[in-house]
């Protein structure tokens, strides 16, 4: 699901408007491959009112909304209104007023208000490019280029690059790279003209998609280069300091080790690593020789790394991974070349992240088409693109949906004698029964297990219908029916994995203003504006009978998870949400789908290894393995929630203490204390003099870049 990353950009859509525009901007919005998939249009009208009008379709969904404000003389809003649908067909009707020193406002989720003097910029729930070009302008104006944000926080703006850059028609002017802070979880990146009153002319999203000017698509290279070079500086400076490097022999001491393979907790231990592998386990308080570096666990337990076996990892979601105690995740899907370089700087320590698994993503030609990996028209296209993962060493196929049908029994075999593994959703008019009769090894999401019981060769599942039939139907599916028995005992005989989503899926049931089930436990630890998304509805839902319905559906996924799982189908846990928290949230509904925490622990660890094919190098605490380990308070074995408290992380011969990931993006901590390192000198020594701060704020790292 790559679009889901859309949920925290603000898109717009409008129908017609009938008022005359004074002047209008177009932007046109591409794909990382040059294809269009949408425009946003800006007409500012002689009485000061802007109207904007935008459509964005990607992989079958997008946005559609309509939008209107003005401005006052500070450039902040002071009247706004937004109405239309989001990604998945959620209702969207948000307004915003502002009267002297009184501002309201109200959405389908949340209504409130506040008495606020001075400048502040009001943030919608969803909103268009345009609601950033006011926000540039005004920041440019504010004193040190901040202002309070409403309804609560802090935006600030910083510029890190200029470049003079000439349209297809010869035209020449110089724009801006600019980073916006104090909105979500990572910077925001934006390119704006120059000059008093700045705007914004482009947003370069590497690897995904390019909205700009229209008339200047010429420049979409050199801009996406330049930002680059930009974030890399950045990335490369919160790597350094919040990577500990631990040279020398380092010792972990009364640690009691989680065993996957048996899901148990052992005794206390010891346990040894050199130059990032693990060299030894011993009894707790077994003789120490010269350990240059000497943490003590303090009877915490200890898993191996956790895997995130669905992700879509971008350069700056690794903290948030590691935050978690993901120390490996399998990217489903992405930009081959973005991909390539984010491979590069993790293995070199200047991107701060987890050690990736990439899948290679094969799509066919449509209308619905997603646009990461190749999008191929034949045989020989998908055999070209299979070679080109092969030989780069990508262990694993995923197939999307609009996937020639009529190839894939060939592709899938193709694939299998390159040695790889074959996944993905269930290509359009195939049942997930037809996928596994093409050989497939493993099936994404739930929804695409479950289509299997009620699509026909006509059903197009490449729009919402994939969401909608899932939700409405499954409610009544009976799991003791033969076909139902049928299909699980296949998938069990068959060893086909199945990677099912299900805090992803949590959407289908979600109500406006309801925080979402997978979000609810680190809800209240986010920043506050990242928080108040998580009470936004998804779908469209049309009164309590249907809501009911789709809890019913949504509660019987879950469940059906628990009935292939002890059929003895392999399960892994994937999340395809928000990096790091959610995987915690999988676990949980692992939990609620009848296995034992221990057991929802061991598909973290072991089936995360196993169904990567990295069990030599990962997925338990043993001697000659890397040495991933993460350090918990509590016993995630006995209380699943327990596995939210991670103390420290150990990867790629650094520790990583997430207190000091979380003090940088503004949220509030899950642990209070964390195992510290005693050095010898020879280490001290080694290390440069060791790390001094890892608590600045990653807002600082970009304005040292200014």
């Amino acid at each position: 699901m790559l679009t889901k990353r859309l949920a925290v950009l603000p898109l717009a859509l409008a129908a017609a408007f009938g008022a005359q525009a004074a002047s209008t901007t177009k932007y046109l919005i591409y794909t990382e491959s040059g294809k269009q998939m949408g425009e946003q249009v800006v007409e500012q009208q002689d009485d000061g009112l802007t109207r904007v009008r935008f459509i964005y379709k990607n992989n079958g969904r997008g946005p559609e909304l309509s939008e209107q404000f003005r401005v006052g003389a500070d450039g902040t809003m002071t009247e706004y209104a937004v109405k239309g649908n989001s990604t998945f067909g959620a209702v969207v009707d948000e307004r915003f007023a502002r009267k002297g020193d009184q501002a309201e406002w109200k959405s389908t989720s949340e209504q409130g208000k506040k008495t606020v003097a001075g400048p502040a910029a009001y943030v919608p729930l969803n909103s268009s490019f345009e609601v950033i070009s006011t926000a540039i302008t005004a920041l440019a104006a504010a004193p040190d280029n901040k202002l309070p944000l409403l309804p609560s926080g802090t935006l600030s703006q910083t510029r890190l690059d200029s470049l003079e850059i000439t349209s297809a028609a010869g035209q020449k002017q110089t724009v801006q790279l600019l980073a916006q802070t104090g909105i979500g979880l990572s910077p925001s990146f934006m390119w704006a003209t120059t000059g008093a009153k700045p705007r914004l002319f482009a947003v370069i999203i590497p690897g995904f998609m390019n909205a700009l000017e229209e008339g200047w698509q010429n420049a979409i290279p050199e801009l996406a280069k330049r930002q680059k070079a930009a974030e890399s500086k950045m990335l490369a400076d919160v790597a350094t300091k919040l990577q500990h490097p631990l040279p020398g022999l380092t010792l972990v001491k009364n640690a009691r080790v989680f065993d996957s393979e048996k899901a148990t907790v052992g005794a206390p231990s010891d346990i040894y690593i050199l130059r990032g592998r693990i060299t030894s386990v011993q009894p707790a308080g077994s003789p120490a020789r010269d350990a240059a570096n000497t943490i003590d666990a303090g009877g915490r337990i200890v898993l191996p790394g956790l895997f995130d076996m669905h992700g879509h990892v971008d350069r700056w979601s690794g903290a948030l991974n590691i935050s978690a105690g993901v120390t490996s995740v399998r990217d489903m899907g992405n930009d081959n070349a973005q991909m390539q370089a984010m491979l590069d700087e993790t293995t070199d320590g200047r991107l701060l992240g987890p050690q990736v698994v990439p899948a290679g993503f094969l799509e066919g030609e449509s209308q619905y088409s997603a646009n990461g990996g190749f999008v191929v028209k034949d045989l020989q296209g998908a055999k070209d693109a299979i070679d080109w993962y092969a030989q780069r060493g990508y262990p694993q196929l995923k197939i999307y949906n609009s996937f020639p049908k009529d190839i894939l029994k060939d592709t899938v075999a193709y694939a299998h004698t390159r040695g790889m593994r074959v996944s993905g959703h269930v290509p359009a008019g195939l049942r997930a029964q037809q996928a596994l009769d093409a050989g497939y090894d493993e099936i994404q999401h739930i929804n695409q297990v479950l289509l299997n019981f009620f699509v026909k060769p006509d059903t197009e599942t490449r729009n919402l219908n994939r969401f909608v039939l899932p939700a409405e139907k499954v409610a009544d599916l009976d799991f003791n029916s033969k076909p139902v028995k049928d299909f699980v005992a296949q998938l069990a005989k068959k060893q086909i994995a199945i990677d099912p989503t299900m805090s992803a899926f949590a959407f289908l049931k979600q109500r406006d203003g309801d925080v979402n089930e997978p979000y609810a436990d680190f809800a209240a630890n986010m920043p506050p504006d990242v928080a108040r998304g998580f009470s936004v509805g998804s779908m469209k839902i049309d009164g309590a009978e249907q809501l009911k319905r789709y809890e019913k559906s949504y509660g019987k996924m879950v469940d059906f998870v628990g009935v292939m799982y002890r059929a003895g189908v392999p399960i892994v846990a994937g999340t395809d949400d928000i990096a790091g928290f959610t995987l915690h949230s999988e676990l949980a509904l692992l939990v609620k789908a009848g296995l034992t925490p221990a057991q929802a622990l061991q598909v973290a660890t072991r089936n995360g290894a196993r169904y990567t094919r990295t069990s030599n190098d990962r997925g338990s605490i043993t001697p000659g393995k890397l040495a991933d380990l993460v350090l918990v308070d509590g016993d995630p074995t006995k209380d699943i929630k327990d596995v939210r408290k991670v103390s420290a992380v150990i990867t790629r011969g650094y520790v990583i203490y997430p207190g000091e990931i979380d003090t940088a993006l503004g949220i509030a901590p899950f642990v209070k204390d964390a195992p510290t390192v005693a050095k010898t000198a020879a280490a001290v020594a080694e290390a440069g003099g060791g790390n001094d701060g890892a608590r600045n704020r990653i807002e600082a790292s970009a304005r040292k870049h200014d």
